[in-house]
This record gives structure tokens, C-alpha cells and sequence, in this order.
């Protein structure tokens, strides 16, 4: 679809319940208007996790196009890249407008960051249950 980010890639498990897919690089992704932005480009080989579709036509080993709302990818990009400049912004200069020297507030804000992070890596079955993957069939 127009409205989807795609990745091609190689199904390497399936259970009744998920699909792991295999997301190979190639060198589309330079050319990508979103490279910079989905992390794909930097990494040889990704698995993704996709709910399995009982009524299938793939299988391990077949070569699939996993695919992923572009609007999900915006926010995705929200949460890992411009929430945590905000973060980290808001407790410099919270801090510093408090009197706080800039050395202390800095390294507070990297602790807030670090902390955000935390936070998305405790509530990372939620995400997952709301960004989901599709396989193109």
C-alpha cells in the first residue's frame, strides 16, 4: 500500500501464534527518503515479530514483504527520537533556571533520558501490541 513503510525478508520461524521474519539490508534503503529515520540502514539483519495469519500461503524459508503503517512509523520516531530531546531539554533548563551549575544539570538530564528509555523498555509488550507488523500475501 502507499501508506506503508516495506521491508523485503526471509521467514525463519512460525508458530500458531507468531512469524518471525528475517529483514535483510540491501542497498534500497540509502536511497530511502526515511533511511536516517528507521534504523534499517545501519543493521545488517532484523527479526520482526508478525502475528500469524492461519490462512497463510508462506512458509519458513520463503521471502516475504513485511510491511508497517507509516503513520505508526512517525509516531515510533516521536517516541525514540524527539520525546527524549524534550526530555533532556526540559530538565537542562529547568535545572539551570533553578541555578543549578550546567555540568550537574546536564548530567541530570542524561539520567532523565536514561530513565525515559527505561521506561519504554518496561512497556515494551504494550508497544508491541500496538505496533504491529503485517506480511503482504
Amino acid at each position: 500500500m502507499k501508506n506503508d513503510v516495506s521491508h523485503k525478508g526471509k521467514v525463519v520461524k512460525m508458530t500458531p501464534q507468531v512469524t518471525t521474519v528475517a529483514i535483510l539490508q540491501h542497498g534500497a534503503c540509502s536511497q530511502c527518503h526515511a533511511a536516517g529515520l528507521c534504523g534499517m540502514a545501519d543493521i545488517a539483519e532484523k527479526a520482526v515479530e508478525v502475528p500469524t495469519d492461519p490462512y497463510a500461503s508462506y512458509g519458513v524459508g520463503d521471502e516475504v514483504e513485511v510491511l508497517l503503517k507509516a503513520t505508526m512509523g512517525l509516531k515510533a520516531v516521536w517516541l525514540a527520537y524527539f520525546v527524549p530531546l524534550l526530555v533532556l531539554l526540559g530538565v537542562v533548563m529547568a535545572l539551570i533556571g533553578l541555578g543549578v551549575a550546567e555540568a550537574p544539570a546536564g548530567l541530570s538530564g542524561m539520567g532523565a533520558v536514561a530513565l525515559y528509555y527505561l521506561l519504554l523498555y518496561l512497556f515494551r509488550d504494550k508497544l508491541k501490541k500496538v505496533y504491529i507488523f503485517t506480511i503482504k500475501g
